[in-house]
């Protein structure tokens, strides 16, 4: 998406340019101080005027993102996020789970979702597809979408129950599940074009740069998305 320079687009990473920890989780057993302190860092580095993060469920809640005042704002739980507001950039917290990044760039629209394997299965993607066209009337084939980084296939196994109940064939025992193939393969289902349908290569649990939940982390890393205020896309 190098092409849009008006766009915030990217994943932040476990430690600064100074070597010190960026964990962003706000939901937890953390220091308030340090924690908001990173979000404004971030805020201000983004150009943003507002960043919109809420608590996170593993499930389909979408909500459109207004800009509100400035700073950091905590919406109600939900697992996606929908703008189109200059200055506004919104934040999904992902460790293993792949941050789906939907852009509809005529409009300059953005989509963010949080997607687990139970996000997934409760149709998260395709609730996200659904809100651009219901909220601004975007077909799916108009839409840009982005993988980004999460854990590999083949660094995730899973129990049988996980394939069912995304609609794959069960298996007798655990296996292992390549989740951001399974949504670009929903993504082409509902009618994305798969030209228009990018993934990251990145597997956060082989990659020291990123926190990974199945690598024993507790920390998290922010998935950012948004228009920029002055023009100048930065990442």
């Amino acid at each position: 998406m190098e092409e849009y320079p008006w766009l915030v687009q990217g994943v932040t990473l476990r430690s600064d340019s100074a070597g010190q920890s960026f964990d962003l989780a706000l939901f937890g057993e953390h220091s308030a101080g340090p924690m908001l302190a990173r979000w404004e860092r971030l805020r201000l580095a983004l150009g943003a005027e507002l960043l919109i993060h809420a608590r996170q469920r593993h499930g389909n809640g979408i909500r459109l993102s207004r800009a509100a005042g400035t700073g950091l704002h905590i919406a109600a739980p939900c697992d996606g996020h929908l703008g189109r507001d200059v200055g506004v950039v919104l934040a999904v917290s992902v460790a293993d789970c792949v941050p789906v990044f939907i852009l509809e760039p005529e409009s300059r629209t953005v989509g963010l979702l949080h997607a687990g394997w139970r996000g997934a299965a409760a149709g998260i993607l395709e609730r996200g597809i659904e809100a651009m066209y219901d909220r601004f009337g975007h077909e799916p084939e108009a839409l840009h979408l982005h993988l980004g980084p999460s854990i590999s296939g083949a660094r995730y196994e899973v129990g049988p129950e996980v394939f069912e109940a995304l609609g794959l064939p069960r298996p007798s025992g655990p296996g292992n599940l390549d989740l951001r193939e399974h949504i670009r393969e929903r993504a082409e289902r509902a009618g994305c074009s798969a030209e228009r349908v990018g993934s990251s290569a990145v597997c956060v649990a082989d990659d020291p740069r990123f926190f990974s939940h199945r690598g024993g982390d507790m920390g998290r890393q922010m998935a950012l998305m948004g228009i920029c205020a002055d023009g100048r896309g930065q990442s």
